[in-house]
């Protein structure tokens, strides 16, 4: 793919990232990009809006963070849409991948003997269903707790050579009313497996999240196994982790070098967080939502040091990893050339340029 003619057609530049507003949303450079002001800034002489899917003016373009169909969008966000949107034939590229674990867990009474991955055999997990909406319109992807579950259970099962055959999964949520979404923001997105814990009807359940560790506390329960903790990436990839930035080639063929500005902004703005420590944490607030204590409890180990975007060949791999799980597991219709879906320049392109103005 060329770089393409630069067009004049442009009128509103969008992007997005995983929930925002306060919305139990993740920590992402474009997030903290965002309320820098970079992006504002770099922008402001172009001639055309700046807008994010967040914006609460927006309901009407919400659901691209889903397709990806809108042609002047930037994604950063979870990959169980990015994937599945691509293999049902959303035009994009990849042009970034980060990883930040996010206090991947499982959660368990305070009496458990959950203690370990090896612990986890035999006993019964919640999983949470399906929602209904998900598998009339063919976008199981969006049903984020029980895949971020799934995977979850797999992962660490795996890091001691047992599989899911090894566990019981119990399904929870029936969700029969059919909620906008897999989320109570108050409890991390997990809803579904706290009630069937007090209850004694599962042993443990997978969390993700700072929303997670407040709610875990509120309802006394405990980490049982931190997946963070598990001595190899690959048992961690999951719905973000790695986490993709993603492009509609509209915007990159036609306007390649705002990807690039777009992109080094992301970039200046990681570089900014590295020395920001508790900067980050306030802004995490208001991207999250969570507390203080639910933003050290998930997001710790030195992350405010890794939050830049790049195309490394290990990112690039366990990004494979997770979509080849998508498609073993039956959530894509069908496979695609993951290596066709990547597009390297433009991160190079503004990290090259970054440097140079660092540099000058």
């Amino acid at each position: 793919m060329s770089k393409g003619k630069q067009t004049p057609d442009i009128d509103t530049l969008w992007f997005t990232r995983c929930a925002g507003n306060g919305r139990g949303g993740v920590p992402t450079a474009t997030g903290i990009a965002h309320q820098l002001g970079l992006f504002r800034k770099e922008f402001q002489r172009d001639g055309f809006r700046l807008r994010t899917l967040q914006d609460d003016d927006a309901d009407d373009f919400r659901y691209n963070h889903y397709d990806h169909e809108l042609t002047t969008l930037i994604r950063e966000g979870g990959n169980l849409f990015s994937i599945p949107a691509r293999a049902q034939g959303a035009k994009t590229y990849l042009i970034g991948l980060t990883w930040i674990d996010e206090a991947q867990s499982i959660l368990v009474r305070t009496d458990s003997d959950i203690r370990s991955p090896k612990d986890l055999k035999g006993k019964r997990v919640a999983l949470p269903a399906y929602r209904p909406a998900d598998i009339r319109e063919n976008k199981r992807g969006r049903s984020i707790a029980r895949l971020q579950s799934l995977h979850g259970y797999e992962g660490a099962l795996r890091s001691v050579g047992l599989s899911l055959d090894d566990i019981k999964l119990v399904e929870v949520g029936c969700d029969a009313d059919d909620r906008s979404g897999d989320i109570r923001t108050s409890e991390g997105g997990f809803w579904q497996g706290f009630q069937p814990l007090h209850d004694g009807k599962v042993d443990g359940f997978f969390v993700k999240g700072a929303g997670a560790q407040d709610a875990a506390r509120r309802h006394g329960f405990v980490v049982g196994i931190d997946l963070d903790k598990l001595p190899e990436r690959r048992f961690r990839v999951n719905n973000g982790t790695p986490r993709p930035i993603t492009v509609h080639e509209y915007l990159l063929e036609h306007h390649y070098d705002v990807v690039v500005r777009f992109l080094r902004q992301v970039l200046s703005a990681s570089e900014w967080a590295k020395t920001h420590l508790h900067e980050v944490y306030d802004l995490l607030r208001n991207e999250i939502g969570a507390t203080p204590e639910g933003l050290a409890a998930a997001y710790r180990d030195g992350f405010h040091l890794s939050l830049a975007p790049n195309l490394s060949d290990e990112r690039v791999e366990l990004f494979r990893q997770q979509k080849d799980w998508l498609l073993r597991h039956g959530i894509l219709d069908r496979d695609f050339d993951y290596d066709a879906w990547i597009d390297r320049r433009p991160i190079e392109e503004a990290a090259r340029t970054l440097s140079a103005a660092v540099a000058a």
